[in-house]
């Protein structure tokens, strides 16, 4: 493949997946002035402008907050993200915060490292201070999930392990996080349902309208009393200031989360880690290596996986002549594409067309170059958002 792609990184990304992008069609760099295609961890792109001549971004990671993915739409431009990823890296951080808040281990250490090493009473000390943070094992309690992806199903299986009872909520869950989830979880039918009845409850849902505050001051008070909240997903989901307000009620008896803040930061009873959710050489690697492949897939073959704002659609490649077009889910955009291909003497030997919310996508093979003039006549269509005219093998 001749065509040299140009790929800019706004981030430091593992180098583990930018290798999966061969240096003799892609030029990876910072400073890419026109890049067909944007690799981004944590920056924030709201404010950017951003280059036409962009065709995909891809977000090393699962959340995609930080990118104007509307304005993207608007363009056609998927916008790619790695879910489950590092789904492991962020369920043995949910763990690792469940036994920190139920063994008191952040005030034990804060104890310990006040001590006077200088001290000779240093061994009574520790002696007679260690009663005021006894804890409680995990074992036989239970443990709430909301949400049960790939993490949450994760975090149930590994609770499970530890001898904790599970209850799982997920309106929407998907057919291969149902058959990944184990046998052993209590479906629960609403998120009342999870909080009154569990001690531990953990969160692992998107940034949503509809999840914003799903733990808040509306049902804080329905939960078992010196319960645990844990958020390692998007700060916004729980509501902070509900959360403090019952700790200092002694209602809750810690709040677990990977998101410091000014108020939250000195509480004695929350545990607040710096945003460490994917901070694992394993989980950045794995993220890095699939949005790689899956950008590198779009760009070479138009294929769409596990983009936030398109349908996935994947078609094998029977024909060297292939167009992606990409566009509003309006009726009779397959009939206008097909005519226009038709007039122009176009013979089409495959065809693939699905939609996801207001956006459709179409790949086309068809059985001989496609003319430049053809490409323009397509993207003049109203409604059709992008078109390529894909390289050949």
């Amino acid at each position: 493949m001749a065509t040299q792609f140009q790929i800019q990184v706004l981030n430091a990304i593992s180098q583990v997946g930018l290798k999966r992008l061969p240096a003799e069609t892609y030029n990876v760099s910072k400073e890419s002035t026109a890049p067909d295609a944007i690799l981004v961890r944590s920056a924030d792109m709201h404010a950017l402008d951003i280059p036409k001549s962009v065709r995909a971004i891809g977000r090393a990671g699962a959340g995609t907050n930080n990118i104007p993915v509307k304005a993207m739409s608007a363009r056609g431009v998927p916008v790619f993200n790695a879910p489950g990823a590092n789904a492991n890296a962020v369920k043995e951080l949910v763990i690792a915060g469940m036994l920190m808040a139920s063994r008191n281990l952040p005030g034990a250490m804060r104890f310990v490292a006040g001590l006077d090493i200088e001290d000779p009473h240093m061994e009574k000390k520790v002696e007679d201070g260690k009663k005021n943070f006894a804890g409680f094992e995990l074992a036989g309690h239970t443990l709430g999930v909301i949400g049960l992806g790939k993490i949450g199903c994760l975090v149930a299986d590994a609770a499970i392990k530890l001898g904790m009872n599970v209850l799982g909520y997920d309106p929407e869950i998907t057919v291969d996080a149902a058959w990944s989830l184990p046998s052993q979880v209590k479906r629960a039918t609403s998120v009342a349902e999870v909080l009154k009845n569990s001690h531990f409850v953990s969160v692992h849902v998107p940034l949503l309208p509809a999840t914003r505050d799903l733990i808040g001051a509306s049902n804080i008070d329905t939960m078992k009393h010196g319960a645990i909240v844990l958020n390692f997903s998007r700060d916004g989901v729980v509501n902070e200031e509900a959360v403090l307000a019952a700790l200092d009620a002694k209602k809750l008896g810690a709040y677990v989360c990977d998101f410091p803040s000014p108020k939250a930061n000195r509480h004695p009873l929350v545990i607040a880690l710096p945003h460490l959710g994917a901070s694992t050489r394993e989980a950045e690697e794995n993220c890095a290596a699939m949005v790689a492949d899956q950008v590198r897939d779009f760009l070479e073959h138009g294929n769409v996986l596990n983009a936030v704002n398109f349908p996935n659609v994947a078609m094998s490649r029977e024909s060297n002549f292939r167009i992606a077009i990409a566009n509003a889910n309006v009726p009779n955009m397959l009939g206008q594409i097909s005519t226009t291909l038709a007039q122009s003497g176009l013979n089409i030997h495959n065809m693939v067309n699905k939609s996801k919310g207001e956006m459709a996508y179409t790949l086309v093979d068809v059985d001989s170059a496609v003319p430049q003039a053809v490409v323009d006549t397509i993207a003049a269509i109203d409604g059709v958002l992008m078109v390529r005219s894909l390289p050949t093998n």
